[in-house]
This record gives C-alpha cells, structure tokens and sequence, in this order.
C-alpha cells in the first residue's frame, strides 16, 4: 500500500494524495534530471494524476495531466504561490515569475508597458540586423552543432534587444556572460544547496554577483537615455496608476528576462530545426512561405501571416516544452481533483506531460503541425491541453515577443540554409537545468 502525504480532514469528502518517497533524500530528482518522461508515465500510471514524492528531503506534489494542472495554474481560490524561491530565488531574486499575488499584479502591469504591439513591432524591426551579423559568422558544415551556435545568436540577440547593445570591452566577454546564465539555471537542480566550492550552487551564487554587476555599470546611461532597447523601456515605463520600477527591481527584472528570452527561444529553434531537418516537405513549405512575403526583414504583421511556420512552432513548442515544469507552493489547504493538499506543500505542474498524454493528442510522439491548424485543432482537445507557456496570471508576458523572434531567426534560416537530419535521429536531452540536447544537435547544414 502507497504512503499517503496527509490524512484528509474528516467530513471533508477528500482523498488522502498517495505517494512513495524514493531513494533517501535525493527522491526521485535523479530520476527526473535522467528523464522526467518516463517518470511522469510511470507515476501517472500507478497513482493518477495527484500523486506525492520526495526531493531533497522533501514530500512534495505532482499535478499530471491538463485536467490536474489546470486547477494549479488558474489558481481560482489563490491557494497556490509561486514555488521557485527555493529553486532559483538566490539567481533570479524577485524576477516577476517569482513575485505573487499584489505584488505581482503591480509589477506585471507597469511591465506590460513595455510589451505593447507598438513596442513588439519596434522590437522586431531590430532584430534583423542583429540576426544577419550572428548568421554570417556561422560555418555551415555537415556535422553543425545548432544548439551552442543559436544558444550565441539568441543571447547576442537579447544584448541587442533588451539593452541596446554593449561596449566594446563587454562584447568580448558575452561568453563568460553567457556562461553566468547557464550557471544560475542549472542551480535549480543541485543537491547541494549551499555555495561550498565545486558545487553548482556556488557557481550559480557567482553568476548571478556576475549578472548584477554587468547590468547596473548600464543603468545610468539607460535611465538617462530615451532608446528603444527593454532595458531603457523599463527605466522609463509606467503603469496607469504612475507605478515605476526601482533600479533594483529593473536589475532583477532583467536578469530574470534575459535568461527567458534566450534560454527559451534557444531550445524552440533547435527543436525546430531538427524536426523540419527530418521532414524536408514541411522545410520547403516555410521556405516558400516566406519567400511569398517579399522581403528579407519581414515586420511583425509580416510574421503573422507565417501560418505554416506557426504550425511547427507550436508543435515544436508541444514536443518540447522549454520549461517543462513549474513550481508551486500551496499557501492555504486547498484540493485538486477531489485530494487534499495541506498548506505549506511544494507542487510541481507539469506542461510537458500533458503535450504528450494519448488522450488529447492524436499519435502524440509524432511530429504532425497540423494538429494546430483547422478543423483539428487538438490544442483545443482541453483548456490546459497545450500550455508551454504557463497559464493565469503568470502565463509569460514575453509569449508574443518569444513568437516573433523565434520567427525572424527561422525565417532567416530558411532564406539563407538549406539542412538536413537523419530521419532515425533522437535527440538526447539533457534536463539538469532547462531542457538542452547533449550532443548540441548535430545538423547537415548547407548555405543555399
């Protein structure tokens, strides 16, 4: 008989949550770093959609299934908090997916300022050059690793976007920010969470002091200024009730959506590029798409008529989520399901399970974009079904930004490269911090 994680309250009509720990301590967090899938199956198969594990010494929640995941995320009796403060508070310190509830509302809504369409489409406008000058130091070849190689593109692209450029003696040194990055992500997972020598937590420690001091030696000029870069828009920007952001807050607002828009869009464009390496016809159907645009810098409505482009990112999107998991903390009992959560209890919700769950998706391993396009629409199988970007009020504010450059930089791949990807090929991903292949994504790349 499974352990259960609390007894319900009587009368309730409850249902203690069951559950088993795993290995001492470590739980499962093992087993999700080797492969969350396959834990996620076997969990959902024999306890269901609510179900309790260990981590790190901890019992915590897991929330399978859109149905499960859903109540999490809508969050209607606001019994959920953020839950990431633990994971990834000491890098991305009160980044806005870590605030909650007023706190956020108020933070969310001076930000959205500088997500306006009228922003967006100034966004994408400069993206263009700085995409054109990342692709023309690539070096094609029949073994090219797309991984590290976007990875440069798209956090060159966010220096450009999101600050308007660095000096030149930054420039130099954007690997080692790059670098700062990586190390903050993948301390969420360390076992050690203190910063001792050699530990990922520690490194993770350093590249945040490392982040910190490369963007406040900008935060002068950028408040002094009037360019149309993020981090100038979040100097100046102010809801409609007059709330600005403090020099700190903009700190840790751009660290938090440096490595969102960088990390996140990496991963898609990888993933995309495997798959239509794989599937020739669907390449040369975005090929000619956006060759029927007429224009090697399309505009932001421009993008919007990529329709068959769209379609493969959101399966791409669906295949592999960039953030396949997310963190919640319930602040008051609560139930999911018909089970009972105390307060206090850590709940992971899990995106990525429900893309691949058979009952929503028709053949759900297989790469198919038209399941997006009409009559099908299988995203709509369930509110929750396809959620790669979270969902409530802290669904990400950046998902219309994320979609245009994502779409830029693919519609300049497709202009400028023809490739290719063994049809037998599986990519080993890597789960330690966001979700990365190991081998980098090796590609048969060809300037066209």
């Amino acid at each position: 008989m499974p352990a259960v994680l609390a007894p319900a309250p009587p009368a309730s009509g409850l249902k203690a949550i069951p559950g088993d720990f795993g290995m001492p301590f470590l739980g499962y967090l093992p087993q999700y770093i080797r492969d969350p899938m396959t834990l996620w199956r076997n969990r959902y198969e024999r306890y269901g959609p609510v179900s309790w594990f260990g981590s790190l010494g901890e019992r915590n929640v897991q929330l399978l299934g859109p149905e499960a995941c859903g109540i999490a995320l809508s969050n209607k009796g606001k019994a959920f908090a953020n839950g990431w403060e633990p994971l990834i508070g000491p890098f991305f310190h009160r980044g806005l997916m870590l605030l909650d509830f007023e706190e956020h509302l108020t933070h969310r809504r001076i930000m959205q300022q500088a997500f306006t369409h009228e922003r967006l489409t100034a966004y994408t406008d400069l993206m263009h050059p700085a995409i054109e000058n990342g692709l023309s130091h690539w070096s094609p070849a029949p073994d090219f690793r797309v991984y590290p190689a976007v990875k440069k593109l798209t956090l060159d692209l966010a220096t450009s976007l999101f600050m308007g450029g660095v000096g030149e003696a930054d420039a130099a040194r954007m690997d080692q920010i790059n670098r700062a990055f990586i190390d903050c992500v993948q301390a969420a997972t360390s076992y050690v969470r203190k910063p001792l020598p050699g530990t990922r937590w520690r490194r993770g420690v350093l590249g945040r002091r490392t982040l910190e001091k490369f963007l406040r030696a900008y935060l002068p000029q950028r408040r002094a200024g009037n360019g149309e870069d993020l981090f100038s828009a979040l100097c100046h920007i102010e809801s409609e009730h007059g709330e600005r952001f403090t020099d700190t807050d903009i700190v840790n607002h751009m660290i938090f959506l440096l490595m969102a828009a960088h990390d996140t869009s990496t991963i898609t464009i990888t993933t995309m590029m495997r798959h239509l390496g794989q599937n020739p016809e669907w390449q040369q159907r975005c090929r000619e798409e956006c060759a029927d645009l007429g224009t090697d810098t399309p505009s932001l409505a421009d993008l919007d008529k990529l329709r068959s482009l769209d379609l493969v990112m959101k399966e791409c999107l669906r295949l592999v989520a960039p953030v396949p998991s997310l963190a919640r903390v319930t602040v008051q009992d609560t139930e999911v399901m018909g089970f009972f959560i105390p307060a206090g209890i850590r709940v992971s919700v899990t995106p990525l399970f429900s893309h691949h769950l058979p009952e929503y998706w028709s053949d759900p391993e297989r790469f198919d974009p038209d399941r997006f396009a009409e009559p099908r629409r299988e995203d709509r199988s369930h509110r929750f079904a396809w959620e790669p970007f979270g969902g409530g009020v802290h669904k990400c504010i950046g998902l219309y930004f994320s979609g245009a450059e994502v779409k830029s930089v693919m519609h300049h791949l497709l202009a400028g490269y023809d490739w290719s990807v063994d049809p037998a090929y599986e990519t080993p991903m890597d789960y330690t911090s966001l979700p990365f292949p190991k081998d980098g994504q090796p590609v048969d790349l060809r300037p066209r």
